[in-house]
């Protein structure tokens, strides 16, 4: 049965619990971050976390660091009942959902100044990009309340979307320098039957808007099948992605792009492998982004 606690003392002593037991000792344990407002992508990383663990910890905090002025803090969903049912069903083992003064002892401004004294806790010039240009600060608050629940699960492993690509490849380079024993688990995008990728925000999308929103992912489809099936170079790639896009005018297109997963650089023409074609629209008044992998190899059409 699941456990659901809201201190650290408790947290502690949930995980704490499970090590006890018999045969127990060298217990590894799996961490899902989330704000709630499940869907089955979260629980698709529920269950991938299993793979990897014995004890599967899941904590819902919506963080206020990661909010900026006018963002939908207040409106964010909240359903923390209906999220432990389902959470339970998928096999999460602890459910952390603590409020802001257990994350933030201090305060949250205490928080953010001493993020401030951490340059591992700093998004940096990838931070101001995309999204960062987008939600200014969204991702060295995001880093600060990642860290702070890895520093109060101290868990082996950690399971991440793919869709947050950027924030992805933030924690990754933060976990690395901060917290080098723990793996970041790395799990595939989920999809409606349309293709959108699953996102809390989709709540937010009526019919038509959703039907809109669909047309994001056949974007990117289209600009893969250009560079993998007809050879085009990377900004033709991009070129016959944004097209597609054309005829929706109701999708109001922020960005489309590529970059090098490996420094989230935006690429050229010269460039050979793998690269992940990023995407951002706006569909009504919801946010929505979406990646996907291309592989480009010379010689291009």
């Amino acid at each position: 049965m699941m456990q659901t606690v809201s201190t650290a003392a408790e947290l502690t002593a949930a995980i704490d619990e499970e090590r006890d037991l018999p045969g127990c000792a060298g217990l590894k344990v799996a961490f899902v971050p989330t704000m709630g407002a499940l869907h089955d992508g979260h629980l698709s990383l529920v269950r991938q976390a299993r793979e990897y663990a014995d004890l599967v910890v899941v904590s819902i905090f919506v963080n206020p660091l990661q909010f900026g002025a006018g963002e939908d803090f207040d409106k964010y969903p909240r359903t923390l009942e209906a999220d432990a049912a389902v959470l339970e069903a998928a096999g999460a083992d602890v459910l952390f959902a603590p409020t802001v003064d257990v994350v933030y002892p201090d305060g949250v401004e205490a928080a953010n100044a001493a993020a401030a004294a951490r340059p591992a806790l700093q998004s940096g010039a990838v931070g101001k990009t995309f999204e960062g240009a987008a939600r200014p600060g969204h991702f060295d608050g995001m880093l600060t309340v990642v860290a702070r629940l890895f520093e109060l699960v101290n868990p082996d492993f950690a399971v991440f979307g793919a869709k947050d690509a950027q924030q992805l490849f933030l924690i990754k380079r933060m976990a690395a320098t901060e917290f080098p024993d723990l793996h970041i688990i790395e799990a595939p995008i989920v999809r409606e039957t349309s293709g959108l990728a699953m996102s809390s925000r989709n709540r937010y999308l009526d019919a038509a808007a959703l039907e809109v929103a669909g047309q994001l992912s056949k974007a990117l489809n289209v600009g893969k099948a250009a560079a993998e099936t007809l050879g085009a170079k990377p900004s033709l790639a991009v070129n016959a992605a944004r097209a597609r896009l054309e005829g929706v005018p109701e999708a109001k297109l922020d960005y489309l792009a590529l970059v090098d997963p490996s420094s989230f650089e935006l690429i050229d023409d010269s460039f050979t492998g793998r690269a992940l074609m990023l995407i951002a629209a706006v569909v009504g008044n919801t946010r929505l982004i979406d990646n996907l992998t291309i592989d480009f190899q010379e010689p291009f059409a």
